[in-house]
């Protein structure tokens, strides 16, 4: 990995490497390699398109592995909510609090 991207995630900003070419080119990689598959769904014997690619150790707290083969796994956003319900929690608190007609 390049010395900028490994920078920028140790520093916090992981957006600038989520939106860089290496990762968008890594993604595209890893939901090949994954036949555009959830590989959790896979293991339960159902088949769902995989849409996210997640990292099995947090790039947060892995920066190194950001784009080690076998730290990345195709997901869909099922699955991928389950791994990270952090990320979520705020949009479902909003849907809760919705009033429904």
């Amino acid at each position: 990995m390049n010395k900028k991207l490994l920078k920028e995630i140790k520093s916090g900003n992981t957006s600038y490497f989520y939106n860089s070419r290496t990762w968008r080119n890594k993604r595209k990689q890893i939901i090949n390699r994954d036949n555009n598959e959830c590989q959790m769904c896979k293991k339960q014997g159902r088949v769902s398109k995989g849409e996210t690619v997640h990292h099995i150790k947090h790039l947060k707290d892995y920066p190194t592995l950001a784009l080690a083969d076998d730290n990345l796994i195709t997901l869909c956003f099922h699955h991928h909510e389950l791994m990270h319900p952090e990320k979520f929690i705020h949009e479902r608190k909003a849907e809760l609090n919705r009033e429904k007609w």
